[in-house]
């Protein structure tokens, strides 16, 4: 049996011009950039999290594939499961989490797309949380301090 083939449908698992990202122990896929949104594929490895952190031009969105996810916005600790849906509103601190003890795969998109996907070309590979926050807000993206340095 052939596989359907809708148009303007991405039914490639590779990311766009073949790219994928190592963001802080994550891959992150690019499917699609446009102007007004930025689609990515994304696969959390176990314990794997973004801490909280604000985007001053994007509302971002995400869904689990399979698994589980834990968001915090504002404070507020919400799990969301496979087909579930979770708003990560501009200019309100969130954070997601890994803490189901396995691999997870979702899908993420920002609207509008800003810059992100130059965000996640700079920080590829860059191991060290410190530096992915002091390059951050070049991008419009701000991390709250770590509790360690809020004394």
């Amino acid at each position: 049996m052939s596989q359907l083939v809708l148009p303007d449908c991405d039914h490639s698992p590779q990311g766009i011009d073949g790219v994928c990202w190592n963001i802080m122990g994550q891959v992150y896929t690019p499917k699609r950039y446009a102007q007004d949104e930025f689609v990515w594929h994304a696969t959390f490895a176990e314990e794997t999290f973004v801490p909280p952190h604000t985007h001053v031009d994007q509302d971002e969105y995400l869904s689990p594939l399979d698994g589980e996810i834990d968001i915090v916005v504002d404070g507020v600790v919400s799990t969301l499961r496979a087909g579930e849906i979770g708003h990560l509103p501009r200019n309100r601190p969130h954070a997601f989490y890994n803490n189901s003890g396995r691999v997870v795969q979702a899908l993420f998109w920002a609207k509008p797309c800003g810059q992100l996907p130059a965000l996640y070309r700079k920080i590829h590979n860059i191991s060290n949380p410190r530096r992915v926050t002091e390059i951050a807000p070049d991008y419009g993206i701000h991390f709250s301090p770590p509790v360690s340095s809020a004394r």
